[in-house]
């Protein structure tokens, strides 16, 4: 008699279990729970910028998607895909704590690094760029995880060398010998706009963990004056920057894309053209639900929907920070440098991204977070926001008395 009631105790324990955290999953998305487990901002924002990038890639790639598939909604499918796939993993990130990205930071910095060298190997060229490695369907574009694993690296040893990279050179310079060979292997295929995304967060990262004022300078001296020898080297980047000086000497040739560009933008004004009623995307304007997808933003939603854009970024980047800072107070360095990479790093590629479409800076490929078409940088993205969830939610959950299974304190 006494084994059947324990049968049944051990049977009804996991149904209670399991119906508590049904409803905390409920209360959390209602908002009714005074104190949240995680930052529904953030989480509010992140999907809102994974829904309205899938409106604007189905808009935007239709006339391409008939004309290379015959199928008019081949890359809103595809992008769909993606965004199923992203929010699973984004889901997944939450059950991981950081200390196990943290413990393991090294050898993902390692697989980042022999993923930039297999890409040279046996990597697929497309324009001119050997940047993904295809398994089967799957296509991989290393330098994506990269950026995530060097951040994730950055982030350990900041909270490990924080005395060292504030007080001794040689705290500051070890992390930039890493960063230098990640350039030169993602140089050698080539993505240039990469090394500057990479450049630019490690460099901040340093700056924002306390690093002397005249060791920033010199280091950002020295990115500068060689990102203008690289482009000075190579013609075809030389090209590209006069291309953006004077793109209306080439309005055929190399200027093409910018050109098709502006336009976009001119014919939006104010309060754009309508959802779908972009005239570049019928084949004018290239790369339009990828790179230069805010062309395609600027002309059918005018300055109002760019402007919407913008705000949703640094709203995101801006949460970001303040959970990094957060973090900081309360002696999480590890979350809390993390979550100022990840920031630094949406910040610096979505202005490269706006930057370029809007004729500010010169022609880069890379994608707007959170918004492009993209499986490589959709997933890795999401991941980046799954991170910062986790460890907002360690950080609301530091100090937090954990009730008994009963329920009784």
């Amino acid at each position: 008699m006494s084994t059947v009631r324990e049968e049944q105790l051990n049977l009804e324990i996991p149904e209670s279990q399991a119906n508590t955290r049904l409803q905390q999953l409920f209360d959390w998305f209602r908002g009714t729970t005074s104190e949240p487990l995680y930052d529904r901002v953030l989480f509010v924002l992140a999907m809102s910028l994974l829904a309205f990038g899938f409106i604007m890639v189905t808009s935007a790639s239709l006339p391409t998607a008939e004309r290379l598939t015959g199928n008019p909604f081949h890359f809103a499918i595809r992008h769909g895909v993606y965004i199923v796939i992203s929010l699973v993993i984004m889901l997944a990130t939450l059950r991981i704590p950081t200390q196990s990205w943290n413990l393991h930071s090294g050898k993902l910095l390692l697989i980042g690094l022999m993923m930039l060298l297999l890409v040279l190997i046996i990597g697929h060229e497309v324009n001119g760029s050997q940047r993904w490695i295809k398994v089967g369907p799957i296509t991989i574009q290393s330098a994506e995880m990269a950026k995530l694993f060097f951040c994730i690296y950055m982030a350990s040893y900041l909270s490990r060398r924080e005395d060292e990279v504030r007080e001794a050179a040689k705290g500051f310079i070890k992390p930039l010998f890493l960063l230098f060979i990640a350039a030169v292997l993602l140089l050698m295929q080539p993505d240039f706009g990469t090394v500057v995304v990479l450049s630019a967060t490690t460099v901040a990262m340093l700056f924002l963990a306390g690093a002397r004022l005249w060791q920033f300078f010199a280091v950002f001296l020295t990115c500068v004056l060689a990102l203008i020898l690289l482009i000075i080297v190579e013609p075809y980047r030389m090209q590209r920057l006069l291309t953006f000086l004077e793109p209306e000497k080439d309005p055929f040739g190399a200027g093409y894309q910018l050109m098709q560009s502006l336009i976009a933008f001119g014919q939006g004004q104010f309060s754009g053209a309508g959802l779908g009623n972009s005239i570049q995307k019928l084949q004018y304007l290239p790369e339009a639900h990828t790179d230069f997808i805010m062309a395609v933003i600027a002309e059918e939603l005018g300055f109002l929907g760019v402007l919407a854009v913008i705000a949703t970024v640094l709203m995101l980047v801006w949460r970001a920070l303040v959970i990094g800072r957060r973090c900081l107070m309360l002696e999480q360095r590890y979350g809390g440098y993390l979550a100022y990479g990840i920031s630094v790093w949406f910040s610096i590629q979505a202005f490269v991204n706006i930057g370029v479409a809007s004729g500010a800076l010169p022609t880069k490929g890379l994608t707007l977070p959170m918004v492009s078409y993209g499986g490589n940088s959709l997933i890795v993205s999401a991941l980046a926001v799954g991170l910062l969830l986790r460890i907002d939610h360690e950080r609301r959950m530091t100090g937090r008395k954990v009730a008994p299974r009963g329920g009784a304190e």
